[in-house]
């Protein structure tokens, strides 16, 4: 910015004082070249075109509102307008020669006064233009826009409208471009960068490319990550087609930028079957999942949706944000409640005659569960048992729980009690036997975005200048998008026949201090090891957490078989009757009762779940 700013007024005064001298100056000369070497005497009438021609232009300049536009951002409107107003101008000046019958004013002077008054008056805001931006530029941080697409060139204008960027390249992988100038930018190669960096002093690639596929996307962003620049991007399409987002509000990389994956059209059959015109539950309503299934419900027009939660806050939350949205002809309710109460579930089920059920209320937090056992247990598998048994005697259609990688063959609690969850609902089944509920399990890992997720913790801690901690240098995991992860279990429902779990496809695993590497780098920071002890910021290890594994799992064995959808597998896993099933339980709750929690790990090690205290004895 300008270190001395000239208020808005001022600058108008300015501009009115200036077009006051250029005018009658500009007629001046015209008259002089026209007489040429003969003597011009100026007499009272030629004085009377002189101040009544400038006056009366003047005020053609302000109805055009010359003396409106910031002479720093003048675009093409602002030329027409000053020309425009030079014409009337113009044309003022021949009809006061005309009144006044001035002799000393030829009658084609007008015509030599536009262009003198043209060079002047446009050219004067030019001279004040170009001023300006040889000021801003030194200024504004110099950026490159990745896309010479029609998103780019909307933000180059955007950006030629601020004073905080200064766009020296367009970045377009595209042959047919290369060379070519779009609003006074050069598109050229990706090879280019590099090199342009260094010598242009660029410090920030923006992307605009907000609608080609995430595989393209993920490609472009590995690239850049090695260069010592911030990587930012603008919204998605969707976005900014609905008007949720303007194409000039840039923001990081998210994290789905650097691990999602191309989408695969939802089957709506499978919405549909188990959504449209039902009545549904959604326990967990306020959580990270829940709170998503709730968003994605709502699409696909329930009679009736509930929201069961026990936090207040969340509840009304996510109430708030559904009743912004929500059509007219679907009922809304919020309900406050604990799985853990068997009589108010079995009432609600009841009272509103619920069709369906997703169970995401859980303790998911691997750490707070292995230092709070009972509460873990208490809510994670009574919960879901009685949530479960409600929906049985009540009628409830469908009952599906969102389980995680983390029950496949556990070392931590939380991972224990959503298995144990799990052959709850699987001995249910087959009391069921297919004559009432379907019960069904959905199997995922990491969500991108969760409460319980790395990247905030690792945004945040960017953002702070570092350390970024990570637990192990080897740990990897799986990670899906909460839209995706939420989509996918609401169509996972409807191929439920009893007992089943469905594994989600999470793609490929991914190593959390590559991870946290990349998204250094990609913040315009590089990382402070041992082969660059100059860096910007450090990552430290941290040691693995209780009960935490070097990398999850998604199946208990290999017997798996593919279902309708490609991103949805069935597993078939070793199923166990709910006699068994309550005889585990009753222990479960007497050591649950006493407080005894080495009684309850050695219940649990007894269990079928998979469940072992240390990774090794595995």
């Amino acid at each position: 910015m300008l270190k001395k700013e000239i208020s808005t007024h001022t600058k108008q005064v300015l501009l009115i004082f200036a077009d006051l001298l250029w005018l009658p100056l500009a007629l001046w000369l015209a008259i002089v070249l026209r007489w040429g070497e003969q003597s011009y005497n100026t007499d009272y009438r030629d004085l009377i075109v002189y101040i009544m021609s400038t006056f009366f232009s003047v005020l053609v300049f302000l109805r055009l509102g010359l003396y409106r536009a910031v002479i720093r951002f003048m675009g093409t409107e602002a030329i027409i307008a000053v020309v425009k107003g030079i014409s009337i101008s113009a044309l003022i000046v021949g009809t006061m020669v005309f009144l006044t019958r001035a002799e000393g004013i030829p009658r084609s002077i007008p015509f030599i006064y536009w262009g003198i008054a043209l060079f002047f008056v446009g050219g004067s805001r030019f001279a004040v233009w170009l001023y300006y931006q040889s000021i801003l530029k030194k200024e504004c941080e110099k950026v490159a826009i990745y896309g010479a697409g029609e998103a780019g060139r909307q933000l180059l204008t955007a950006l030629k409208q601020g004073s905080e960027y200064q766009a020296v390249v367009f970045i377009d992988d595209d042959r047919r471009i290369k060379g070519r100038v779009i609003n006074g930018v050069k598109v050229l190669r990706p090879h280019h960068l590099e090199a342009l960096i260094a010598k242009e002093g660029i410090s920030q690639i923006l992307l605009a490319m907000p609608s080609v596929s995430a595989h393209k996307k993920r490609k472009v962003i590995n690239e850049l990550e090695s260069l010592p620049v911030h990587v930012k991007t603008i919204p998605v399409l969707a976005d900014i087609v609905n008007g949720k987002a303007k194409i000039e509000e840039l923001r990081d990389v998210a994290i789905e930028d650097l691990l999602g994956r191309d989408s695969v059209a939802p089957d709506n059959q499978l919405f549909e079957l188990c959504i449209k015109n039902k009545v549904v539950l959604v326990s967990g309503a306020g959580g990270s999942i829940g709170s998503e299934l709730c968003r994605q419900i709502i699409k696909h027009e329930p009679k009736h949706l509930i929201l069961f939660e026990l936090s207040e806050f969340a509840l009304y939350s996510i109430e708030q944000e559904l009743q912004k949205i929500i059509s007219s002809d679907i009922n809304l309710t919020a309900l406050l409640g604990s799985v853990q109460d068997q009589k108010r579930l079995y009432s609600i089920f009841t009272a509103y005659g619920v069709n369906t059920v997703y169970h995401a209320a859980a303790y998911k937090h691997v750490p707070i569960v292995e230092e709070n056992i009972v509460e873990g247990i208490r809510n994670n598998i009574f919960g879901t048992r009685r949530a479960a048994e409600a929906a049985y005697d009540s009628g409830v259609e469908t009952f599906v729980l969102i389980s995680t990688d983390k029950a496949v063959r556990p070392t931590n609690i939380m991972g224990t009690t959503k298995r144990f969850a799990e052959m709850v609902l699987q001995g249910l089944a087959i009391k069921a036997a297919g004559q009432g509920t379907r019960f069904c399990m959905v199997r995922f890992g990491n969500v991108l975005g969760s409460s319980g997720s790395v990247v905030p913790l690792f945004n945040k801690q960017i953002k702070q200048g570092g350390p970024v901690t990570v637990t192990h240098p080897d740990i990897v995991r799986y990670f899906m998008t909460i839209p995706e992860a939420a989509q996918l279990v609401l169509q996972a429902g409807s191929l439920g026949q009893g007992g089943d779990v469905f594994v989600l496809d999470m793609g490929e695993s991914v190593k959390i201090a590559d991870l946290a590497k990349k998204m250094i780098h990609l913040s315009g920071y590089d990382v402070r090891e041992e082969e660059n002890p100059e860096g910007d910021i450090e990552i430290i290890y941290t040691g693995l957490r209780p009960g935490e594994k070097l990398y999850e799992e998604l199946l208990i064995g290999d017997n798996v078989t593919a279902t309708q959808h490609p991103r949805i597998m069935r597993a078939e896993e070793k199923m166990l009757s709910m006699a068994t099933m309550d005889e585990k339980m009753a222990l479960l709750d007497e050591a649950c009762n006493d407080f005894n929690v080495s009684w309850v790990r050695e219940i649990l090690l007894e269990s079928e779940t998979g469940y072992v205290v240390d990774p090794e004895k595995r």
